[in-house]
């Protein structure tokens, strides 16, 4: 079925046995895709996407996009057009049960698999796994991440191809659980409005 969720139609998709149909070349800055990890030990789940010329500067822009009110450990980003995409299904059929398995061969590429087992939700990092192409990594998901679940849609991405935070990086966030400003609880709005209310009662009588 054709899904009317941005987050997939502008991805590439899978479509005959061993064969992926990316994008056509874009004629404007491209999308990025932006995968956040909250807490050390959780995994990393998609959050949004920037525009940006390069992949570097799609790092930069990430950074200040999603985490300046927000406190995380680590961030990847990756073009989209890197990003590959399953069919995506409905009720209780998984998107594996609707893929060809791929004839691929030995691989020696490491995927990042994603999952969207929740409609709505944001696709979340279910494991790695080392193929030779994305098909092939998505097939080889089916058997070694699965672990019987539905998954209404599967997202397969290179390695290699993920701008990931490196450690001179975390510096970034350091200082961020002590910047209380950030927060809007810290303005205690509600303390200040019931000083108001008080004082002006105060006022009429």
């Amino acid at each position: 079925m054709n899904s009317l969720d941005p987050r997939v139609v502008r991805l590439p998709k899978v479509g005959e046995e061993g064969k992926i149909f990316p994008k056509a070349p874009l004629d404007q800055f491209g999308t990025f895709e932006v995968f956040v990890q909250p807490k050390e030990g959780k995994p990393f789940q998609h959050e949004g996407i920037v525009h940006a010329p390069n992949l570097e500067l799609a790092y930069v822009l990430a950074k200040e996009t999603f985490t300046r009110r927000f406190v995380c450990v680590s961030i990847y980003v990756v073009d989209t057009r890197d990003v590959f995409v399953s069919p995506m299904t409905d009720g209780n059929l998984s998107a594996y049960e609707v893929l060809d398995e791929a004839k691929d061969g030995v691989g020696s590429k490491n995927f990042e698999i994603y999952h969207l087992v929740k409609r709505g939700k944001q696709h979340v990092h279910a494991g790695s796994v080392t193929a030779a192409s994305h098909a092939g990594a998505m097939s080889k998901a089916k058997f070694e991440l699965a672990q019987g679940k539905v998954v209404y849609n599967i997202w397969a991405i290179e390695t290699s191809s993920i701008r990931f935070t490196m450690p001179e990086d975390r510096e970034f966030w350091l200082t961020l659980p002590e910047k209380k400003f950030r927060d809007a609880a810290d303005y205690k709005g509600g303390d200040k409005l019931t000083k108001f209310l008080e004082k002006n009662q105060t006022m009429k009588n």
